[in-house]
């Protein structure tokens, strides 16, 4: 069973090292969906971070792109 507890988990954004916390079901369908779109997740993290605007943090626009993702692929 995963943890539902977030965890952090370094990135590379922008040639900046960052971390964001997510759970670990995030994380796990994060690292799909970079795999599903044949991106590192350095720069799927990078895109979404160039899309998500000021209001949002970075691990929240990570998990709205995961469920986006997911929604998607389950209307196929």
């Amino acid at each position: 069973m995963t943890d539902a507890r977030p965890r952090k988990r370094s990135l590379t954004l922008h040639g900046h090292r960052t971390s964001v916390s997510l759970e670990d079901a995030f994380w796990d369908a994060f690292v799909a969906m970079a795999r599903d779109r044949d991106l590192s997740v350095n720069a799927l993290a990078a895109e979404i971070d160039r899309e998500r605007g000021v209001s949002a943090g970075l691990a929240s626009a990570i998990r709205v792109a995961v469920l986006r993702h997911l929604q998607r692929s389950t209307k196929d």
